[in-house]
């Protein structure tokens, strides 16, 4: 294998009204990596585009996803903050993997089939194909590991088989190239904590997302405390005190939503929480996680609100970011191609 530093990649879709999911599912474990790991934290906009987007409101939201990772702490002076689409090298290498991955491959993305529902052949062919984009924005560093949820485990398997494929098919011409045992990193996966996958403040068995017509389902990030408040307040929940053990939560999704997020807001764990809050009627706990997620996510959303005042310095870090992401993207380009055999100057 040549010589590969260990190092994270992971990336957020500018999309939009970023929210409490977001920032425990990946923003928060981002936070946490960068004290022990060499990080990439990517603006994911050429995944946004899979889909149609307004251009104005596809620039906010870019610039808002990198207000969101300055906010919750990511340091970009120690660490890389850019968006995709300022390194060409992200869309080079992802049409090479084009022509590395199979159709059948493809076919069995479970996020494909339920982005694009019924009417898969109105679908972008960018929205079939953005698992290979996905796998060349993590290789392109040669990432050692992502931090990955249960929705992104599927991704990344591809983008070991892509990883395998490519040393595979082009091992001679690897060898020939200084890399005896191979050349793309077999990436690893990092599991997050609790409540790296949390549900809608209306309806435990759905995803908490931007795409609810409810407001009320989600806790956004710029929501301020009285906001968050009212939706803690008015979140679902059922007529059973809480229990004293984790295995009375299952088959009750809105207590054992709220008890994760508590968990996961509190860094600590459900079992835990249940110790303190166990027998509790949910007026009392509510109240309690009401405190917890103002004092966590108030100071958050401020700073978020003061960044977004100053695009020119959001735009700043983002050219900073994309500089020294492209030293190390247009060397693992100049490699592929050689390997490969494509002729470059």
């Amino acid at each position: 294998m040549a010589a590969v530093v260990e190092r994270v990649f992971s990336g957020v879709q500018p999309t939009g009204n970023l929210h409490l999911g977001n920032y425990l599912g990946a923003i928060k474990r981002f936070v946490e990596l960068q004290k022990t790991h060499d990080c990439i934290y990517c603006v994911v906009d050429l995944h946004a585009i899979t889909v149609w987007q307004d251009p104005e409101e596809l620039r906010r939201h870019i610039r808002e996803v990198t207000a969101a990772f300055i906010a919750c702490g990511i340091d970009p002076k120690a660490h890389i903050v850019f968006n995709q689409s300022q390194v060409s090298g992200h869309a080079e290498l992802a049409w090479i993997f084009n022509c590395v991955a199979r159709m059948g491959w493809l076919n069995r993305m479970t996020q494909f089939k339920e982005k694009a529902g019924k009417d898969r052949e109105n679908a972008s062919v960018g929205l079939f194909a953005y698992p290979d984009l996905m796998a060349a924005d993590i290789l392109l560093y040669r990432a050692t590991h992502v931090p990955v949820g249960e929705d992104q485990k599927q991704h990344l398997e591809l983008t070991r088989d892509i990883a395998m494929k490519f040393n595979n098919d082009f091992s001679a011409s690897i060898a020939a190239n200084g890399h005896a045992d191979g050349y793309f990193p077999l990436t690893e996966p990092l599991i997050a904590g609790p409540a790296t996958r949390v549900m809608s403040l209306r309806d435990g068995a759905k995803k908490m997302s931007k795409s609810d017509p409810s407001d009320f389902s989600r806790i956004n990030l710029t929501d301020d405390a009285d906001a968050i408040a009212t939706k803690v307040r008015r979140a679902k929940t059922d007529p059973e005190p809480l229990p004293s053990e984790e295995e009375g939560l299952k088959g009750r999704p809105e207590a054992d939503n709220l008890v994760g997020i508590f968990a996961a807001l509190a860094d600590s764990s459900k079992s835990a929480v249940l110790a303190d809050y166990g027998n509790a009627q949910f007026s009392t706990f509510k109240g309690a996680l009401v405190d917890l997620a103002v004092a966590k996510l108030g100071p958050i959303g401020a700073e978020m609100q003061r960044l977004m005042g100053d695009l020119s310095a959001i735009d700043a870090i983002l050219a900073d970011g994309a500089g020294r992401a492209r030293v190390i993207a247009d060397e693992t380009i100049r490699q592929v191609k050689d390997i490969v055999g494509l002729v470059r100057s």
